[in-house]
Protein backbone atom coordinates (compact mmCIF):
# COMPACT_ATOMS: atom_id res chain seq x y z
CA UNK A 1 0.00 0.00 0.00
CA UNK A 2 1.44 3.41 -0.71
CA UNK A 3 -1.21 5.98 -0.77
CA UNK A 4 -1.87 7.67 2.51
CA UNK A 5 -3.89 7.00 5.45
CA UNK A 6 -6.42 9.22 5.41
CA UNK A 7 -7.23 10.40 9.25
CA UNK A 8 -10.74 12.14 10.28
CA UNK A 9 -10.68 14.79 12.84
CA UNK A 10 -11.31 12.64 15.91
CA UNK A 11 -7.98 10.52 14.88
CA UNK A 12 -6.09 13.58 14.46
CA UNK A 13 -7.11 14.43 17.99
CA UNK A 14 -5.60 10.90 19.27
CA UNK A 15 -2.33 11.89 17.22
CA UNK A 16 -1.98 15.36 18.93
CA UNK A 17 -2.44 13.79 22.54
CA UNK A 18 0.57 11.17 21.64
CA UNK A 19 2.68 13.87 19.79
CA UNK A 20 2.07 15.96 22.73
CA UNK A 21 3.45 13.52 24.95
CA UNK A 22 6.54 13.32 23.03
CA UNK A 23 6.74 17.10 23.00
CA UNK A 24 6.30 17.34 26.92
CA UNK A 25 8.97 14.47 26.97
CA UNK A 26 11.87 16.51 24.77
CA UNK A 27 10.74 19.41 27.22
CA UNK A 28 11.94 17.49 29.96
CA UNK A 29 14.91 16.52 28.72
CA UNK A 30 16.16 19.77 27.31
CA UNK A 31 16.93 20.38 31.21
CA UNK A 32 19.09 17.69 31.60
CA UNK A 33 20.90 17.82 28.45
CA UNK A 34 24.65 19.10 30.04
CA UNK A 35 28.13 18.32 29.90
CA UNK A 36 28.79 15.12 31.89
CA UNK A 37 24.69 13.03 31.28
CA UNK A 38 24.97 10.22 29.45
CA UNK A 39 22.85 9.63 26.59
CA UNK A 40 21.60 6.17 28.18
CA UNK A 41 20.62 8.37 31.41
CA UNK A 42 18.11 10.52 29.57
CA UNK A 43 16.81 7.18 27.10
CA UNK A 44 15.65 5.80 31.21
CA UNK A 45 14.09 9.56 31.91
CA UNK A 46 12.42 9.42 28.98
CA UNK A 47 11.11 6.17 29.37
CA UNK A 48 9.78 6.76 32.64
CA UNK A 49 8.00 10.10 31.94
CA UNK A 50 6.23 8.57 28.84
CA UNK A 51 4.82 5.54 30.68
CA UNK A 52 3.98 8.25 33.48
CA UNK A 53 1.58 9.76 31.31
CA UNK A 54 -0.18 6.43 30.49
CA UNK A 55 1.39 5.90 27.15
CA UNK A 56 3.89 3.50 26.00
CA UNK A 57 7.21 4.20 24.17
CA UNK A 58 7.01 4.17 20.79
CA UNK A 59 10.44 3.35 19.85
CA UNK A 60 11.68 0.23 21.80
CA UNK A 61 11.12 -2.60 20.51
CA UNK A 62 10.19 -1.15 17.32
CA UNK A 63 11.79 -3.48 14.21
CA UNK A 64 13.59 -4.46 17.38
CA UNK A 65 15.01 -1.33 18.29
CA UNK A 66 16.15 -1.29 22.04
CA UNK A 67 15.63 1.70 23.29
CA UNK A 68 13.27 4.64 23.82
CA UNK A 69 15.01 7.34 21.97
CA UNK A 70 17.29 7.74 19.35
CA UNK A 71 20.08 9.49 20.45
CA UNK A 72 22.58 10.86 17.68
CA UNK A 73 25.27 12.96 18.50
CA UNK A 74 27.48 15.33 16.76
CA UNK A 75 28.22 13.43 12.99
CA UNK A 76 25.36 10.44 13.79
CA UNK A 77 22.71 11.65 12.13
CA UNK A 78 20.11 9.59 13.15
CA UNK A 79 19.16 6.02 15.02
CA UNK A 80 22.11 6.47 17.67
CA UNK A 81 21.72 3.60 20.33
CA UNK A 82 21.77 5.28 23.69
CA UNK A 83 25.34 4.75 25.63
CA UNK A 84 27.21 5.26 28.93
CA UNK A 85 29.03 7.71 27.01
CA UNK A 86 29.06 11.33 28.34
CA UNK A 87 27.88 14.40 26.47
CA UNK A 88 30.75 16.82 26.30
CA UNK A 89 30.40 21.12 26.29
CA UNK A 90 30.48 21.68 22.43
CA UNK A 91 28.72 18.41 21.35
CA UNK A 92 25.48 18.95 19.67
CA UNK A 93 22.37 15.57 20.02
CA UNK A 94 19.69 15.28 17.83
CA UNK A 95 17.27 13.52 20.18
CA UNK A 96 14.13 11.17 18.50
CA UNK A 97 11.14 10.09 20.65
CA UNK A 98 8.03 8.63 20.01
CA UNK A 99 4.90 7.52 21.87
CA UNK A 100 2.11 5.53 21.52
CA UNK A 101 -1.29 6.38 23.23
CA UNK A 102 -5.28 5.50 22.10
CA UNK A 103 -3.54 3.65 19.57
CA UNK A 104 -2.01 6.25 17.57
CA UNK A 105 1.71 7.72 17.09
CA UNK A 106 3.56 10.80 17.70
CA UNK A 107 7.15 10.87 16.83
CA UNK A 108 9.16 14.22 16.68
CA UNK A 109 12.79 14.94 17.43
CA UNK A 110 14.91 18.08 18.12
CA UNK A 111 18.90 18.86 17.70
CA UNK A 112 20.30 20.17 21.09
CA UNK A 113 23.47 22.25 21.74
CA UNK A 114 25.11 20.85 24.81
CA UNK A 115 26.63 23.94 26.57
CA UNK A 116 27.98 26.57 24.34
CA UNK A 117 28.79 25.36 20.95
CA UNK A 118 30.86 26.57 17.68
CA UNK A 119 28.85 29.40 16.36
CA UNK A 120 29.22 27.34 12.68
CA UNK A 121 27.29 24.34 14.25
CA UNK A 122 24.70 26.90 15.73
CA UNK A 123 24.03 28.34 12.06
CA UNK A 124 23.59 24.40 10.81
CA UNK A 125 21.50 24.36 13.64
CA UNK A 126 19.33 27.08 12.81
CA UNK A 127 18.85 26.31 9.73
CA UNK A 128 17.85 23.23 9.80
CA UNK A 129 15.22 24.64 12.04
CA UNK A 130 13.66 27.09 9.51
CA UNK A 131 14.11 24.51 6.99
CA UNK A 132 11.75 22.47 8.69
CA UNK A 133 9.25 25.09 8.86
CA UNK A 134 9.68 26.15 5.37
CA UNK A 135 8.83 22.54 4.47
CA UNK A 136 5.53 22.90 6.57
CA UNK A 137 4.33 25.76 4.87
CA UNK A 138 3.95 23.94 1.66
CA UNK A 139 2.19 21.43 2.76
CA UNK A 140 -1.38 22.36 2.02
CA UNK A 141 -3.86 21.57 -0.68
CA UNK A 142 -2.63 22.19 -4.29
CA UNK A 143 0.42 21.42 -3.53
CA UNK A 144 2.75 18.17 -3.72
CA UNK A 145 5.25 16.31 -1.90
CA UNK A 146 7.49 17.77 -3.94
CA UNK A 147 7.19 21.18 -2.81
CA UNK A 148 7.77 19.84 0.62
CA UNK A 149 11.11 18.56 0.09
CA UNK A 150 11.98 21.45 -2.68
CA UNK A 151 11.37 24.31 0.02
CA UNK A 152 13.64 22.15 2.36
CA UNK A 153 16.56 21.31 0.22
CA UNK A 154 16.51 24.78 -1.62
CA UNK A 155 16.87 26.76 1.54
CA UNK A 156 19.48 23.97 2.83
CA UNK A 157 21.65 23.85 -0.04
CA UNK A 158 21.57 27.74 -0.45
CA UNK A 159 23.84 27.92 2.69
CA UNK A 160 26.09 24.98 1.65
CA UNK A 161 24.53 22.12 3.33
CA UNK A 162 24.08 18.48 2.31
CA UNK A 163 20.56 17.47 2.27
CA UNK A 164 20.09 13.77 3.29
CA UNK A 165 18.71 11.57 0.89
CA UNK A 166 18.52 8.08 1.63
CA UNK A 167 16.36 9.04 5.13
CA UNK A 168 12.77 10.53 5.09
CA UNK A 169 10.19 12.04 6.31
CA UNK A 170 6.66 9.89 6.54
CA UNK A 171 3.02 9.16 7.21
CA UNK A 172 2.07 8.68 11.07
CA UNK A 173 -0.79 7.04 12.39
CA UNK A 174 -1.86 3.88 13.64
CA UNK A 175 1.78 2.86 12.68
CA UNK A 176 4.82 4.77 12.74
CA UNK A 177 5.81 5.09 9.29
CA UNK A 178 2.93 5.19 6.97
CA UNK A 179 2.70 6.29 3.42
CA UNK A 180 3.82 8.88 1.79
CA UNK A 181 7.16 9.09 2.08
CA UNK A 182 8.24 12.84 2.57
CA UNK A 183 11.99 13.36 1.31
CA UNK A 184 13.85 16.36 2.01
CA UNK A 185 14.86 16.95 -1.51
CA UNK A 186 12.54 17.14 -4.36
CA UNK A 187 11.29 19.58 -7.38
CA UNK A 188 8.01 21.56 -7.32
CA UNK A 189 4.73 20.27 -8.59
CA UNK A 190 6.39 16.56 -8.63
CA UNK A 191 5.01 13.36 -5.85
CA UNK A 192 2.16 12.92 -4.66
CA UNK A 193 -1.14 15.30 -4.15
CA UNK A 194 -1.51 16.68 -0.88
CA UNK A 195 -4.90 15.59 0.53
CA UNK A 196 -7.43 17.04 3.72
CA UNK A 197 -6.64 14.37 6.46
CA UNK A 198 -2.83 13.77 5.70
CA UNK A 199 -0.72 13.25 8.85
CA UNK A 200 3.19 13.84 8.43
CA UNK A 201 6.11 13.79 9.63
CA UNK A 202 8.32 16.21 8.17
CA UNK A 203 12.10 15.96 9.02
CA UNK A 204 15.00 17.40 7.79
CA UNK A 205 18.59 15.61 8.37
CA UNK A 206 20.75 18.04 7.05
CA UNK A 207 24.47 17.94 7.13
CA UNK A 208 27.29 20.56 7.46
CA UNK A 209 29.14 18.61 4.80
CA UNK A 210 28.64 15.91 2.13
CA UNK A 211 24.95 14.72 2.46
CA UNK A 212 26.62 10.92 2.28
CA UNK A 213 25.66 8.95 4.91
CA UNK A 214 27.15 5.61 6.48
CA UNK A 215 25.92 2.97 8.50
CA UNK A 216 27.61 1.74 11.81
CA UNK A 217 28.71 -2.09 12.49
CA UNK A 218 25.52 -1.95 15.19
CA UNK A 219 23.14 -1.71 12.57
CA UNK A 220 20.94 0.99 13.78
CA UNK A 221 23.69 4.41 13.57
CA UNK A 222 24.06 6.42 10.99
CA UNK A 223 26.61 8.91 10.41
CA UNK A 224 27.78 11.29 7.64
CA UNK A 225 30.60 10.34 5.45
CA UNK A 226 32.76 13.05 6.33
CA UNK A 227 32.13 12.97 10.21
CA UNK A 228 31.38 16.63 9.77
CA UNK A 229 28.14 17.39 12.31
CA UNK A 230 24.86 16.65 11.16
CA UNK A 231 21.19 18.00 12.57
CA UNK A 232 17.79 16.93 12.63
CA UNK A 233 14.64 18.61 13.45
CA UNK A 234 10.75 17.02 13.37
CA UNK A 235 7.27 18.10 13.57
CA UNK A 236 4.09 15.94 13.23
CA UNK A 237 1.43 18.24 11.10
CA UNK A 238 -2.08 17.39 9.55
CA UNK A 239 -3.67 18.60 6.62
CA UNK A 240 -7.24 20.47 7.65
CA UNK A 241 -9.59 22.87 5.13
CA UNK A 242 -6.36 23.20 3.47
CA UNK A 243 -3.86 24.13 5.74
CA UNK A 244 -1.11 22.39 8.14
CA UNK A 245 -1.98 22.26 11.27
CA UNK A 246 1.22 21.58 14.12
CA UNK A 247 0.19 18.83 15.96
CA UNK A 248 3.30 18.65 17.81
CA UNK A 249 5.45 21.96 19.46
CA UNK A 250 8.82 23.25 20.78
CA UNK A 251 7.09 25.18 23.09
CA UNK A 252 8.32 23.11 25.77
CA UNK A 253 11.81 23.17 25.30
CA UNK A 254 11.89 26.51 24.55
CA UNK A 255 10.59 27.96 27.80
CA UNK A 256 13.68 25.71 29.30
CA UNK A 257 16.44 27.10 26.73
CA UNK A 258 14.47 30.55 27.03
CA UNK A 259 14.06 30.73 23.37
CA UNK A 260 11.33 33.45 22.33
CA UNK A 261 10.22 31.80 18.72
CA UNK A 262 7.17 32.35 16.37
CA UNK A 263 8.04 29.98 14.38
CA UNK A 264 5.14 28.29 14.82
CA UNK A 265 2.61 30.54 15.35
CA UNK A 266 1.56 30.19 11.62
CA UNK A 267 0.18 26.61 11.73
CA UNK A 268 -1.11 26.53 15.38
CA UNK A 269 -4.64 26.22 14.09
CA UNK A 270 -8.09 26.34 16.04
CA UNK A 271 -9.57 23.45 13.91
CA UNK A 272 -9.13 20.85 15.93
CA UNK A 273 -8.63 22.17 19.70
Amino acid sequence: MNRAVLKSKEEIKLIRESATIVSKTLGMLASEITPGVTTLKLDKLAETFIRDNDAKPGFLGLYDFPNTLCVSPNSQVVHGIPNDNPLIEGDIVSIDCGAIKNGFYGDHAYTFPVGEVDSKVKILLDTTKESLYKGIAEFKVGNRIGDIGYAIQNHCESKGYGVVRELVGHGLGKTMHEPPEVPNYGRRGQGKKLENGMVLAIEPMINMGTHKIKQLKDGWSIITKDNLPSAHFEHNIALIDGKPNLLSTFMYIDSVLGINSSQETPFIRSEII
